[in-house]
């Protein structure tokens, strides 16, 4: 049955395209990592990126969700991550500047409007991105820095004005022409481009972490049994992922009969959806990379002690990475998330919710629930954000991988896998569960 599924995508021609054109792009991005920014000393920079994997810090955060591109110092070493954001940052301006505001409610002409200005903070924080990491590169093994990095080799071994010049327009060019990868992908491919990218990044480190794992038991530092408790264990998160992600709560909303023209029509039940998740993979990213500025700022202060303090225990890492995750997942949340606003239109359309008032009282009890399940979701995120690390810690065993990049991997392949099967069942073909099985939907649970 599942074979079925997967050649009826093969059956249909605009299906084969997009997903050709899909994989075709990805290729394109991933050779491009592979293009050295001139000036650079790749066997230094080599050596320079292992001492930040052991020692942590936002440039191994970088590195992982630019797929390796920073630690070959590529012209796309600054991957998407300009581009994330300050989609980001038109978010919290919208919440305070009435004109972003207004462009967020004219439909598709303001969001048009709002993805410009949101290529131009690209650019901009590309180029500022792009100069400090030509300056920290310069630095690498001269002075200062060879003592903080204990790196004696010269990365960058003729630092002029020219080399900071280059190293600037490569890496704003680079990230450029992924945001145009990832704009194309999502208008003639399949699925979000620019989390595919991410995705794409981070899956191809996969075989590696593979050839990692397989010389650590062949070389018998760790034993095959560990090995399969440990790949089981991960499965079990990956359901566990898939089970949350597509869950929701329905709140039921009760319209009242309407005139249309001539005609009188009955008033209709339905529901509004609220994602368990609703903050999605922000706070991790976040939280991540707030506990690594201070080993990142270590390299240029005397801070050493701090350093100590927060990640010689695991267990203070890990609390105050569970905090943070908690925090920011309300924050974002409320940014994101406007109970008021989805009161007035459930209002303006003669709705309302059973036992609730409309206006103010239905604002209020969507931000309950919202509470509620923002909860339930942070907590979510973080039980999966630090699993990695207790197990590192509890086992001694190295993982390639975050719980960050589990939740941005599984997401975006059930997001990929949805709109796949819309194609599908749009040409009256079966999904991938069969005619009766279900559809690649969100779970619910009915508000009482």
């Amino acid at each position: 049955m599942a074979l079925n599924a997967f050649a009826n995508v093969f059956r249909i021609a605009e299906l084969r395209r997009r997903l050709a054109y899909t994989v075709l792009m990805l290729a394109v991005y991933r050779v491009g990592i592979f293009i050295t920014t001139p000036g650079v000393d790749r066997a230094a920079m080599s050596a320079f990126m292992e001492s930040q994997k052991k020692a942590g810090g936002l440039v191994s955060l970088f590195n992982l969700f630019s797929g390796g591109a920073l630690e070959q110092m590529s012209i796309f070493g600054l991957g998407i991550m300009p581009y994330v954001s300050s989609s980001i940052i038109m978010q919290l301006l919208a919440v305070v500047v009435p004109t972003l505001e207004r462009l967020q409610k004219e439909g598709g002409a303001g969001r048009q409007k709002l993805n410009q200005y949101t290529r131009y903070g690209t650019i901009v924080l590309s180029t500022i991105q792009g100069i400090g990491i030509a300056r920290y590169l310069a630095s690498i093994g001269r002075g200062v820095s060879q003592h903080k990095t204990g790196l004696d080799q010269i990365v960058v071994p003729n630092d002029n004005l020219w080399f900071t010049f280059i190293t600037v327009i490569s890496l704003t060019a680079g990230t450029a022409f992924i945001m145009w990868l990832g704009e194309r992908i999502t208008e003639r491919g399949i699925g979000n481009g620019i989390s595919l990218i991410i995705f794409a990044g981070i899956v191809a480190r996969v075989p590696a972490a593979v050839r990692q794992l397989y010389d650590a038991v062949a070389s018998e530092v760790i034993n095959v049994g560990t090995v399969i408790a440990v790949t089981a264990f991960i499965l079990l998160v990956i359901a566990v992922v898939v089970y949350i992600e597509r869950g929701m709560r329905r709140i039921p909303v009760q319209y009242a009969k309407r005139m249309a023209g001539r005609g009188l029509f009955a008033g209709q039940a339905t529901y509004f959806p609220m994602k368990v998740n609703t903050s999605g993979v922000i706070p991790p990213i976040f939280a991540g990379a707030l506990l690594s500025l201070p080993t990142t700022l270590a390299n240029f202060l005397p801070i050493a002690g701090l350093i100590r303090a927060i990640e010689g225990d695991v267990w203070i890492y890990n609390g105050l990475f569970v905090l943070l995750i908690i925090f920011f997942s309300y924050f974002y949340t409320k940014l994101v998330f406007r109970p008021d606003d989805v009161a007035d239109n459930i209002k303006k359309q003669g709705g309302y919710i059973p036992g609730i008032r409309p206006g103010r009282q239905t604002a209020e009890y969507i931000d309950k629930v919202l509470n509620r399940i923002t909860f339930g979701g942070a907590v979510y995120l973080a039980t999966i954000s630090v699993i990695p690390s207790l197990i590192s810690g509890v086992m001694g065993l190295h993982f390639p991988f975050g719980g960050t990049a589990v939740l941005i991997v599984v997401g975006v392949a059930l997001d990929t896998v949805q709109q796949i099967e819309g194609h599908l069942i749009s040409r009256n073909y079966e999904g991938f569960a069969g005619p009766r099985g279900p559809k690649i939907r969100g779970r619910l649970r009915v508000a009482a």
